[in-house]
């Protein structure tokens, strides 16, 4: 079997269809399957499901969950049903738009035998409109990354990754306690090969209300990247110590602004604080910025102040 396409899917009976139409539409030259591990949905994606797997039976393996495992323990008992050589995700809320898309990413690992990952741009589509949708590209748009560049900003969409199975053995007891799922799973992969970048949009990530990660508030996904950037930095023994305590140092940063902005003095200090500790000489903030928000924080009056003396003569 030369390729899985590992699907989770818990309440997207909206979406579920036309996930697995993108896949069924593959034109390729080699075997697949789909394993797709159900969690216990509350709506119609049960049913839904079943009903491709009564109509394609040897194409499509069904993991009926009897109890809601949660999306990370789902995921691991989908990746450990899959059998094929590479492993392609695809969530049941996003959809591939090129027929192509897993016979370009085969023939890319085929000839790329130093990558142990490869990825494509995908277009980010809000459903509710509350923004454009743009693009989802990595930085510069190299042919060729590295678990550095990973480990520095989360390059690639969910649905857009094809990687080389059965690369790190078992999962680290660590992976069951984060709270994330794809970024921790291509860090591991990563470490074991160059990450190939193919410059084509070839696919739709969805991002909705009912969204695992979408759903969460500003502040909780960042406490849930900083817990997940230290199990990652123990894993590696803190050889990338510098690197990802940078990270985590603008992510404190990042919530001390939105404390801010919300009027929460006493947390925007608190976590501006935590952000310089981790981080003092190679912040994501400029000197000044920072210098004005503590002034701002510490002495709103003067800040005010100095605010009009600069609008009424640098204007």
């Amino acid at each position: 079997m030369k390729i899985s396409v590992l699907m989770i899917t818990y309440n997207h009976e909206k979406f579920v269809a036309r996930a697995i139409d993108s896949i069924l539409m593959q034109k390729v030259d080699f075997d697949y399957e789909v394993v797709i591990g159900e969690d216990c949905s509350t709506d119609n994606t049960r049913e839904i499901v079943l009903g491709y797997k009564e109509e394609f039976p040897n194409k499509i393996r069904l993991l009926l969950n009897q109890k809601n495992l949660g999306g990370r323990k789902n995921l691991i008992q989908t990746y450990e049903a899959c059998k094929g050589e590479y492993i392609a995700m695809l969530e049941g809320d996003d959809y591939w738009t090129s027929p192509y898309k897993l016979q370009k990413q085969v023939d890319f690992l085929d000839s790329h035998p130093e990558c142990s990952i490869c990825f494509h741009s995908v277009m980010r589509l809000y459903e509710d409109k509350s923004h454009e949708s743009y693009v989802f590209s990595p930085p510069g748009k190299r042919e060729v990354y590295t678990l550095e560049d990973l480990l520095d900003k989360n390059l690639m969409a969910t649905l857009s990754t094809m990687f080389r199975r059965g690369l790190f053995g078992e999962f680290p007891s660590w992976f069951y306690l984060t709270s994330m799922g794809d970024w921790p799973l291509n860090i591991l992969n990563a470490q074991h090969g160059k990450i190939g970048y193919i410059n084509k949009v070839m696919g739709v990530w969805r991002i909705h209300s009912n969204g695992f990660w979408s759903s969460k508030g500003l502040i909780e996904r960042l406490q849930r990247e900083i817990e997940a950037y230290g199990f990652v930095n123990a894993h590696f023994n803190f050889r990338y110590n510098k690197l990802i305590r940078s990270k985590i140092s603008r992510h404190y940063l990042w919530m001390a602004e939105d404390f801010r902005q919300s009027g929460d003095r006493i947390n925007a200090f608190r976590y501006l604080f935590k952000g310089i500790s981790k981080s003092p000489y190679n912040l994501s903030m400029s000197y000044l910025r920072l210098a004005l928000m503590i002034l701002e924080l510490s002495s709103p009056r003067h800040y005010k102040i100095l605010k009009g003396l600069k609008n009424k003569y640098l204007r």
